[in-house]
């Protein structure tokens, strides 16, 4: 039997729920995701958070369907396009219908497409992909389809909300934009030079550079130029490993302008950056961990670090999808019936454990929630990150972000 970790429950009543639980029907969902080489640590703790989630969130509370449990089952990638597409197909075969990806935008294009191709010629073995955090636009955008959903708001919406903040700084004269080269580093950069313009025409972009994504072993020739710049602000949509190393030498260059990022926090990178980050590293996040949105929030935070201490909560989107996607099934009375689940998530409005609601726009399937931007500090958090004294304080907090954006998806549904 899994080990299971329970909310709330007295010893008793968690063993009566565990052996109703072994017995049973497991509903598979397949984490699809670099469990191995550079970004390994990124897609642990978030295997993790998916699992914890699955656990106390849907098993502990009866499951689905009257009892059948979730089950998140890890299939490494190897941050290979090519080995996504064997990876997704093992667990087909493994009859497998929920995929949840969120490790690069790249990948998400391989699965998406691959989705779309199998469920054509599948249409009655369909696939539902359930994107947590790849966020480049054209996924809900050109590329969107009735089978993919996002759970995170996708980079133009987000940088929509940094700039807002940006834009109200008149010291910032100048910014170098850095990222991964890839689709989404593209995005980012793009999506900056365009609200920008728009918001604060004034400000220079001294710098606009792109580097090998999961390659580059020392930034520092990058902070460097960075640096000699003479740029006020940094942006970046760096993650992973590439967040790590490009933060730690920033700082150790000498940088002192405000650091922009979307995925500056958890996986070794706040306990790295360290007392250099305090009141210049920014995040965009969704999900208010300090301070927690409720005692809710808290009791669930406190619960997953009791069973991991070395991990942090940094995706409040797990949550969101697995409850979502809990409620889906149960609405449609199914968990094999794909288009019954779709169309329930189609619209669907959520409370969520993070404060306010969401909802999942059904006209591209991009999910629509707060945003907030939070800011590396060691004072006033109650959750703190990297087991260090550092953590994330929400500073900024933008109302169902991204509802009025436009897009470009022109869905066909079955």
């Amino acid at each position: 039997m899994r080990k299971k970790t329970f909310l709330g429950l007295t010893t008793a009543l968690a063993m009566t729920v565990g052996a109703t639980a072994a017995m049973a029907e497991n509903i598979k969902i397949a984490f699809l995701e670099p469990l191995s080489g550079a970004f390994a640590t990124t897609a642990t703790m978030g295997l993790a958070q998916y699992q914890f989630a699955a656990d106390t969130l849907v098993n502990a509370k009866g499951g689905v369907l009257g009892g059948d449990n979730f089950e998140v089952l890890g299939f490494d990638n190897k941050m290979s396009g090519k080995e996504t597409l064997v990876q997704l197909q093992v667990a087909i075969d493994q009859g497998i219908r929920f995929v949840v990806q969120g490790n690069s935008s790249g990948i998400a294009h391989a699965i998406t497409d691959a989705v779309k191709k199998h469920n054509k010629r599948n249409p009655d073995d369909l696939v539902l992909f359930l994107n947590y955090s790849a966020v480049d636009p054209a996924l809900t955008n050109d590329k969107c389809h009735f089978y993919h959903f996002r759970f995170d708001a996708h980079a133009g919406i987000k940088m929509d909300a940094l700039t807002d903040v940006m834009a109200t700084n008149e010291d910032i004269k100048s910014v170098y934009l850095i990222g991964q080269d890839y689709s989404f580093g593209k995005a980012v950069a793009a999506a900056a030079e365009n609200d920008l313009s728009t918001k604060r025409p004034d400000i220079e972009i001294v710098g606009n550079e792109l580097h090998p994504i999961g390659k580059v072993k020392d930034f520092t020739p990058y902070a460097r130029k960075i640096v000699a710049s003479g740029a006020d602000a940094v942006i970046t949509g760096n993650w992973g490993s590439d967040m790590v190393g490009l933060g730690k030498a920033i700082v150790e260059a000498g940088f002192k302008g405000p650091i922009y990022t979307y995925y500056a926090a958890g996986g070794g990178i706040t306990r790295t950056i360290g007392e250099a980050g305090v009141g210049s590293i920014y995040l965009v996040q969704e999900g208010n961990y300090n301070p927690p949105a409720s005692q809710a929030t808290s009791d669930y935070i406190t619960a997953f670090k009791a069973k991991y201490p070395d991990y942090d909560i940094t995706q409040a989107r797990i949550t969101n999808t697995l409850e979502m996607l809990a409620r889906a099934i149960d609405t449609a009375g199914s968990a094999t019936d794909i288009n019954a689940i779709a169309y329930a998530l189609e619209g669907m409005e959520h409370e969520n454990l993070w404060g306010g609601k969401v909802k999942m726009r059904p006209d591209d399937h991009q999910l629509i929630q707060d945003v907030q931007i939070a800011m590396h500090t060691d004072e006033g958090i109650e959750f703190k990150m990297d087991n260090s004294p550092y953590g994330l304080l929400t500073q900024n907090n933008v109302e169902m972000a991204g509802m009025d954006f436009p897009h470009t998806c022109k869905m066909k549904r079955p």
